[in-house]
C-alpha cells in the first residue's frame, strides 16, 4: 500500500535554514578545526578511519535504543571485538583505534583493559614486571581490568578494606575480603570479560618482633592477578566475581563486584617499582613519593579533563542546530503576520546555549594544558624529579571536579533547551547524558577530590606567608606572594576594567581565587578550624582556582598561539569573554566579596553578556561546525549537519521504531497482549 507520508516535507526546510546561516558568517570552519583538532593528527585519524567503521553492519545505530541492557552488552562485546580485529588488519596505532572507539561511541567492555590496566602496569611495575606483562597487555593475550573501588570505599582509597597478608613462610600474598563491604564494586571489564585485574589491597605485613600473628597495614598497594581460568574463563577457586547489574548508562560495560577467600598470590604480583617487600626477610621499602601509587588515577583524571571538550562540543552541536532550525512564535512587537523566530534568537535560549558552546573551547584548551602537564611530569618522574608531582596531582582533581560537573550539567541543559524533541530518543543525547552521568563520581567525587586541590593550594599560601618577598617557583606562588606583599602594604583595590580589558579579566579571576586561598589559609593555619568544618569553603576555594586556570588557559593560547585563523580571531576573543564573564556573573558575590571586581561593573555584566552574545550568534553553526563531528557519531535528527530534522525524526518513528511494526491487542479481558503471539511469555501473560 502505497505510504503518502513518503512525499510530505517539512514547511520550513532545515537544509536550507542552515545553509544561510552558514553563508552569513565569514568563519574560517576548515582552517578553525585544524586549530582545534589538527594536532596529533585527529582529523587525519578520523576522516581515515570513519568509513571503514561505516562500512560494518554491525556499527549500524539505529536500532540500538531498542535494546534490552544484556543485548546491548553482547553487542557492544561483538562491536569491541571486531574493533580489534580491524585494528589489526588495517595497521591501526593505538590513536587510531581509540577513534573508533569514539566514533563507535559504545563504552567498550575492554576500555579498563587500555585505560588503567595497561597504565598501571606501566607506571607501577618494576623494569622486570613491564617486561612480563606489558607484551601480554598489547598484544590482547590477556585481558585486564583495575580494582580499586569497594562496596564500602571510593573516593577514601585509605580506607579500603581488601587485605593482602604476607605469608613468610610461603613467600605468598593472601588476599582475603573480611568484610561485605571489601567487595570490589563498581571496577568496569571485570565483571564478565577480564581474566586479570590490578587489584589494589591494603598491605599487611608481620609486625617486627611480634611472636604470633600479628600484623600491620602499610596502606593500599596494586597488585597484578589472575582471576578467571585462561581456558573455561570461569573464576578461580576462592574469587566470587560478576557483574553488578544496571545501572543509569554504561549499558555495554560490565562493572564487577568481585570478593577473595584466601586466595593466595606470588611475591612478584605485587608491583614494585616504587614499593615493594623482600621475598627473603620480609622487609618493606616504602615509595619516596607516596602519591606515586595512585599515578594510574592521575592519569585517567588528565584524560577525562581532555575528553571533555568532545563531549560537551557534540551536546551544543545537537543545540545549536536545532534551536537554528527550529520556529517558535512570532515577535510580539514585529509584524503579526511575520514569520516564526528561530529559537536561538530568543535571548532566553541563547543565554542557556551559548555560553556552553563558550565552555566547550575552554575546555579545549585546558584539557590540552593538562594533558600537557602531565606528559611533562611523568618525563620528570622517570628522570626521579619529583618536584611539580603534587601540583599535577591538584590541578588533575580540580580540573576532573569542575570539568565533568560543568559537562554533565550542560548536557542536560541543551536537552531542556530543545524543548520537548529533546526528550525523544531522535535527540542524540540520550546515551550521551546517561553515560556521561557517571564523571562527577568516579575517579573521585566530585565533592571530595576538590580537598586535595585545596591542601595543596592552602600549602602554597603557608609558604607564601612565610616568605613573600623570595623568589617564586612558579605562576601560583608568584600570584600568592605578591597578593601578600600588597596586603602589607595596604594595597586592596587592584581598580580592574573586567568590562573593556581581557588581561583585568584574568588578573580578576586570579585575585579572586588567591583571596579565597588566603582566607582557608587563615582559618586552617591561624585560626585552627578543623578540616571538616571547612570542607564548603575548602570546595570553593578549588572551584575558583580551577576556573581560574581555565580562563588562564584560554587567554594564554589566544594570545600566544601562532596558528590561529586570523578571521577567527576576534570570535574566539569574544568567546573567552563571554565563558570568563559569564562564569564572573554566576560567582558575583566571591568576586566583589574578594576585591576582585567593584559592585559597579559587575551590575553591567548582564548587558556585556548580552552583547557578546549578539556578536557570536550569527557564527554559532560555523563554531560547532569547526568541531567536526560526524553525523554518524552525533546520531541524532534534530543535530544532523544537512539541518533535515523533521524528516529524519518521522523517518526514525515511522519506519524505524520496531513497537510499530506489531499490532497490540488493547482488550482487557484478554490475556492476549500481540496479535497473533502466542508466546506465553508476552501473549498470555498475566500483566
Amino acid at each position: 500500500m502505497r505510504d503518502f507520508t513518503d512525499n510530505l516535507r517539512p514547511s520550513q526546510p532545515g537544509d536550507q535554514i542552515l545553509a544561510q546561516e552558514r553563508a552569513q558568517s565569514n568563519l574560517p570552519v576548515d582552517d578553525l578545526a585544524q586549530h582545534l583538532l589538527g594536532y596529533n593528527g585527529f582529523l587525519e585519524r578520523q576522516a581515515r578511519v570513519l568509513p571503514i567503521v561505516q562500512q560494518q553492519s554491525l556499527f549500524d545505530k539505529s536500532h540500538q535504543q531498542n535494546l534490552s541492557r544484556p543485548d546491548a552488552f553482547k553487542q557492544g562485546l561483538a562491536r569491541a571485538k571486531l574493533l580489534r580485529r580491524l585494528a589489526i588488519k588495517h595497521g591501526w596505532d593505538l590513536a587510531d583505534f581509540r577513534i573508533a572507539e569514539y566514533l563507535v561511541d559504545d563504552v567498550s567492555p575492554y576500555f579498563l583493559h587500555l585505560e588503567m590496566f595497561a597504565t598501571t602496569v606501566r607506571e607501577q611495575g618494576s623494569p622486570e614486571q613491564q617486561a612480563y606483562w606489558l607484551p601480554k597487555i598489547e598484544n590482547w593475550e590477556i585481558v585486564g581490568a583495575y580494582g580499586q573501588t569497594e562496596l564500602g570505599h571510593g573516593s577514601n582509597v585509605r580506607g579500603l578494606e581488601l587485605e593482602a597478608r604476607w605469608d613468610p613462610q610461603a613467600k605468598q600474598f593472601i588476599l582475603h575480603s573480611p568484610y561485605l563491604t571489601a567487595s570490589k564494586w563498581w571496577n568496569g571489564t571485570l565483571g564478565r570479560i577480564a581474566n586479570h585485574s590490578i587489584v589494589v589491597a591494603q598491605l599487611m605485613l608481620p609486625r617486627p618482633g611480634s611472636s604470633g600473628p600479628e600484623y600491620v597495614s602499610h596502606g593500599p598497594h596494586p597488585f597484578i592477578v589472575q582471576v578467571r581460568d585462561m581456558k573455561t574463563h570461569q573464576p578461580l577457586d576462592g574469587v566470587v566475581i560478576g557483574d553488578i547489574g544496571p545501572k543509569y548508562g554504561y549499558a555495554t560495560m560490565d562493572n564487577a563486584y568481585m570478593l577473595f577467600d584466601q586466595f593466595r598470590i606470588p611475591h612478584s604480583a605485587l608491583l614494585s617499582r616504587y614499593s615493594s617487600v623482600d621475598a627473603q626477610t620480609g622487609q618493606y621499602t616504602k615509595p619516596e613519593q607516596p602519591a606515586l601509587v595512585y599515578g594510574s588515577l592521575t592519569a585517567v583524571r588528565a584524560n577525562i579533563v581532555q575528553h571533555a571538550r568532545l563531549v560537551l562540543a557534540r551536546a551544543v552541536t545537537v543545540a545549536v542546530r536545532y534551536t537554528t532550525v527550529r520556529r517558535q512564535f512570532r515577535d510580539r512587537d514585529g509584524d503579526p503576520n511575520g514569520p516564526e523566530l528561530a529559537v536561538l534568537d530568543y535571548p532566553t535560549v541563547q543565554i542557556r546555549i551559548l555560553p556552553l558552546l563558550a565552555t566547550a573551547f575552554a575546555l579545549h584548551y585546558t584539557g590540552r594544558a593538562m594533558q600537557d602537564t602531565y606528559e611533562t611530569t611523568r618525563r620528570e618522574i622517570e628522570a626521579g624529579n619529583f618536584n611539580n608531582l603534587a601540583n599535577m596531582h591538584s590541578m588533575s582533581s580540580g580540573l576532573k571536579s569542575l570539568c565533568t560537573t560543568l559537562v554533565a550539567d550542560g548536557i542536560e541543559t541543551c536537552r531542556r533547551a530543545l524543548g520537548g524533541h529533546g526528550f525523544g530518543g531522535g535527540s542524540g543525547l540520550i546515551q550521551l547524558n546517561n553515560d556521561y552521568l557517571s564523571k562527577p563520581t568516579v575517579e573521585g567525587d566530585n565533592w571530595m577530590i576538590t580537598q586535595q586541590t585545596a591542601s595543596y593550594v592552602i600549602k602554597k599560601m603557608t609558604a607564601a606567608v612565610k616568605a613573600p618577598n623570595s623568589r617564586y617557583n612558579d605562576e601560583v606562588d608568584g600570584q600568592f606572594k605578591e597578593f601578600i606583599r600588597n596586603k602589607q602594604q595596604g594595597k586592596t583595590d587592584y581598580q580592574l576594567d573586567i568590562l573593556n580589558n581581557d588581561q583585568d579579566i584574568l588578573k580578576s579571576f586570579q585575585v579572586r581565587a588567591t583571596a579565597l586561598a588566603y582566607n582557608a589559609y587563615r582559618e586552617r593555619v591561624e585560626n585552627k578550624k578543623s578540616w571538616n568544618s571547612l570542607l564548603v569553603q575548602l570546595h570553593k576555594l578549588s572551584r575558583a582556582q580551577s576556573q581560574s586556570i581555565l580562563v588562564s588557559k584560554f587567554f594564554l593560547t589566544l594570545s600566544n598561539e601562532k596558528n590561529i585563523p586570523a578571521l577567527a580571531k576576534e570570535t574566539l576573543l569574544n568567546l573567552f569573554r563571554l565563558f570568563a564573564l559569564y562564569t564572573m556573573e554566576t560567582e558575583s558575590y566571591e568576586f566583589f566579596s574578594c576585591g576582585a571586581a567593584s559592585q559597579g561593573q559587575l551590575d553591567q555584566l548582564s548587558n556585556k553578556i548580552r552583547d557578546l552574545m549578539a556578536q557570536i550568534r550569527p557564527h554559532a553553526v560555523n563554531l560547532v561546525d569547526s568541531w567536526k563531528i560526524p553525523d554518524y557519531l552525533l546520531d541524532s535528527a534534530l543535530g544532523r549537519y544537512d539541518g533535515r530534522v523533521y524528516e529524519d525524526l518521522f523517518n526514525r518513528a515511522h519506519r524505524l521504531n520496531p513497537l510499530n511494526r506489531e499490532t497490540f491487542n488493547p482488550n482487557y479481558w484478554e490475556d492476549e497482549v500481540v496479535k497473533g503471539v502466542t508466546d506465553a511469555r508476552l501473549a498470555s501473560s498475566k500483566l
